[in-house]
C-alpha cells in the first residue's frame, strides 16, 4: 500500500524533461548500455529543439531528483579523475532502476494503443495452441522426466503464454463490443454493412471454441495436482541453477506456491469451481449474447426503415383481394383475417383479486361495481364531520420531546471533564452519544474554524488528531477512528 514514488516523474511539473531523460536511459538499456554519463546525456538533449537552452546545472539537479525518486542509481565515476580536486568533485554515472525500465516499457505499450477504446480479438488458433501445449505437458509427465530443466520451463511458458493471450485478447474484445461507442455505432444504419462480418466472426469463434474447449477440460482433469507437483520441482530446480548472490533457499516455497497459484488460475478459467462459474462458460454466454444483441439492432433498424416506407402498394394489393370476393360475407371473413374483429368487447376486473398469474377470470369471485350516472354534475354524497382538538396530545408530545432532549444533554454532559471531551479517555459510551459526537465532527469539518453550535446551545471546538488512531467502544460495537478533542466554549463550557 506504499506510494509508488518511482512514478512521480510522470506527473511532476517538469515531466517533459524527466520523461525524455528516462526514455533515453530506457533505449540505452535495451542496447545493453547501463551506465550513462551526464555529458553524453546533455549532448543528446541539446539535439532536441525543445532543449536548445538547457543548462548543465539544470541537468544535474534533475538527475539528483530522479535519484531521490529511485528512478536512477548514481555511481561515482573515478576513471577520469586526474587530480584530488576532480576526485573530490564526485562525478557520477547513472543507471536506470528495474522499476523505471518496466514503467517505460509499459508506457511504450500504452502509446501504441489507438484511442481510448479496447482492442483485442477472438483468436481461434490460441485455443488450438494451448491444447497442443497441454498435450506436450501431459506427454512429458508420462515419461521419465529425464530432460534438462530448461525444456520443462519452455513447455510451462508456452502454456501460459497462450493462456495469457486468450485471457487478455478475449477480455479486451468483449469490452470493445460492450463499450458505449460500439453500442452507438451498432444502432446506426451503417452497421448493416458489417453485420454479416461480425456475426460470421463470432459464430466461427464459438464453433472453434466448442471443438477445443472440451478437449482442454479433459486434459486439465487428467493433469492432477500430484502429477503437476513433480513438474513444479523441475521448474524450481531450473530456477535454483541460475547463479544468484543472495540466498535462494528461502524462496523455494514461494516459487512452489507461485506455480500452484498459476496452475489453479488456469484450471478455474476453464473448469470453474464449486462457488464460481468458469470464465469459459461466461465467454460463450457473452459471445452468444453479442450475436443476439446485433440481431436485435438489425431488426430495429429494419423496422425503422419499414416505418418510413410507403404502404400504398400493399393496400392496393389488399384492395384487389376484396374486389375478387363474390359476396359481402366473404369480404367480412377476409376483413376479419386481415384487420381482426371490429366489434369485440373486452371485460376486465378493476382490482386484482389474486397473485396467481395462471388463474382464469371465471374462477374468481364476482365483484360488485356501483354504477354512477354519466353526467359531470354528479357528486358523491359526503357526511358532515366535526373538528377534533388535539391540544392535549400536542402538549404531551412536546413534554415528552423536551424530556428526551434533557436526558440526551445529561448523557453528553456526563462525559465532559473540565470543559473538554477526549475520545481516547472515554470508556464505553451509549450509541446515541457516539452518534452525536460523530455529527459534531462532521459539522466541524464544514466549518472554517472547526467550531460547531450544538442543538443544546453549546459552542464546541473540534480538534482531530489524524496521527493517533483509537477504538471508540459503544454498547452496540467498536468504531476505529482518529482521536478527537471537543472543547466547550460559551454556554455549557464548564460541563455543569
Amino acid at each position: 500500500m506504499k506510494k509508488v514514488v518511482e512514478a512521480s516523474y510522470l506527473t511532476a511539473d517538469s515531466a517533459a524533461h524527466y520523461r525524455t531523460i528516462l526514455r533515453y536511459f530506457y533505449h540505452q538499456h535495451e542496447r545493453m548500455r547501463d551506465f550513462i554519463s551526464p555529458e553524453e546525456l546533455l549532448d543528446y538533449l541539446r539535439t532536441i529543439p525543445m532543449f536548445g537552452d538547457y543548462q548543465e546545472e539544470q541537468l544535474h539537479q534533475q538527475l539528483a531528483q530522479l535519484v531521490k525518486w529511485n528512478n536512477l542509481i548514481a555511481r561515482q565515476d573515478m576513471t577520469n579523475a586526474k587530480t584530488v580536486e576532480e576526485y573530490k568533485k564526485k562525478r557520477f554515472r547513472y543507471q536506470s532502476t528495474p522499476y523505471t525500465i518496466e514503467i517505460e516499457r509499459m508506457l511504450i505499450v500504452l502509446e501504441k494503443k489507438v484511442g481510448d477504446t479496447f482492442q483485442g480479438s477472438l483468436e481461434r488458433s490460441q485455443f488450438d495452441r494451448l491444447l497442443q501445449s497441454l498435450a506436450n505437458l501431459q506427454k512429458e509427465l508420462t515419461g521419465d522426466l529425464s530432460k534438462k530443466p530448461e525444456e520443462y520451463l519452455r513447455i510451462w511458458e508456452d502454456v501460459f503464454r497462450y493462456f495469457q493471450t486468450i485471457r487478455t485478447s478475449t477480455a479486451d474484445y468483449i469490452a470493445y463490443i460492450n463499450s458505449e461507442q460500439t453500442d452507438q455505432r451498432m444502432q446506426t444504419e451503417a452497421f448493416l454493412v458489417y453485420k454479416n462480418q461480425f456475426t460470421t466472426y463470432l459464430r466461427d469463434f464459438i464453433v472453434s471454441l466448442q471443438n477445443t474447449a472440451l478437449q482442454i477440460r479433459e486434459r486439465l482433469d487428467e493433469l492432477t495436482l500430484d502429477k503437476m507437483s513433480v513438474f513444479f520441482e523441475k521448474l524450481i530446480e531450473h530456477r535454483q541453477s541460475i547463479p544468484r548472490l543472495e540466498d535462494v533457499r528461502s524462496s523455494v516455497e514461494e516459487w512452489r506456491m507461485e506455480y500452484l497459484e498459476y496452475w489453479d488460475s488456469l484450471r478455474q478459467w476453464f473448469l470453474g469451481s464449486s462457488l464460481q462459474q468458469s470464465e469459459l462458460d461466461v465467454l460463450q454466454w457473452q459471445t452468444n449474447e453479442m450475436i443476439r444483441r446485433m440481431t436485435r439492432y438489425v431488426q430495429r433498424i429494419g423496422e425503422r426503415q419499414q416505418h418510413f416506407r410507403s404502404r400504398k402498394n400493399d393496400y392496393l394489393h389488399l384492395a384487389k383481394w376484396f374486389v375478387s370476393t363474390d359476396t359481402i360475407a366473404e369480404a367480412h371473413k377476409l376483413s376479419s383475417v386481415v384487420f381482426g374483429a371490429m366489434t369485440i368487447k373486452h371485460l376486465q376486473l378493476e382490482e386484482v383479486s389474486t397473485d396467481n398469474i395462471h388463474s382464469e377470470t371465471w374462477e374468481e369471485d364476482p365483484v360488485l361495481l356501483p354504477l354512477k350516472p354519466r353526467t359531470n354534475r354528479y357528486r358523491e354524497r359526503t357526511k358532515p364531520g366535526s373538528m377534533v382538538s388535539n391540544t392535549e396530545r400536542k402538549r404531551q408530545q412536546r413534554e415528552q420531546y423536551l424530556a428526551e432532549r434533557k436526558q440526551e444533554r445529561l448523557l453528553i454532559e456526563r462525559h465532559i471533564d473540565e470543559g473538554v471531551i477526549r475520545l481516547s479517555t472515554l470508556a464505553t459510551v451509549e450509541p446515541f452519544v457516539r452518534k452525536v459526537l460523530l455529527s459534531w465532527i462532521g459539522k466541524s469539518m464544514a466549518s472554517k474554524d472547526g467550531r460547531v453550535k450544538t442543538d443544546y446551545g453549546m459552542i464546541v471546538k473540534v480538534s482531530i488528531d489524524r496521527e493517533k488512531s483509537i477504538h471508540l467502544h459503544a454498547e452496540d460495537g467498536t468504531l476505529r477512528m482518529p482521536d478527537a478533542l471537543f472543547t466547550f466554549e460559551g454556554e455549557g463550557g464548564s460541563g455543569a
